[in-house]
């Protein structure tokens, strides 16, 4: 994975879903390399060019556009501390989340959150 890379891998609810979680995650790191498209699919991946990251608002800073969810969707993202800490940030205040756990290396961080309706 590239060192400017955030990896987001999106496993359960539907297709809306995954687009949802997208799209809240754009206002942050731009458009990611290709939405959800799949209405089959299990589980979605979207890449984003966390080199071009915008300022992350404070946690006491309006809610990031989400949506409501029709299903529970558990949420990895892997990237440099910094671009984790912004998506999971980001996701936290756009939906209702809960930290699943956290792994770290030498230069990259990954996080897995649960994101309910």
């Amino acid at each position: 994975m590239s060192d400017t890379r955030l990896t987001v891998t999106l496993d359960g609810g539907g297709i809306d879903d995954a687009r949802a979680i997208v799209r809240a995650l754009e206002g942050v790191f731009g458009a990611p390399d290709g939405r959800p498209a799949d209405e089959g699919a299990t589980v979605h991946t979207a890449t984003f060019d966390a080199a071009d990251a915008r300022h992350t608002p404070d946690a006491s800073s309006a809610p990031a556009p989400g949506g409501a969810l029709s299903a529970p969707v558990t949420v990895t993202v892997q990237g440099t501390p910094q671009a984790v800490e912004a998506a999971s940030e980001t996701l936290s205040r756009a939906f209702t989340a809960r930290n699943e756990g956290a792994a770290s290396g030498d230069q990259e961080r990954e996080r897995q959150l649960l994101l309910v309706p």
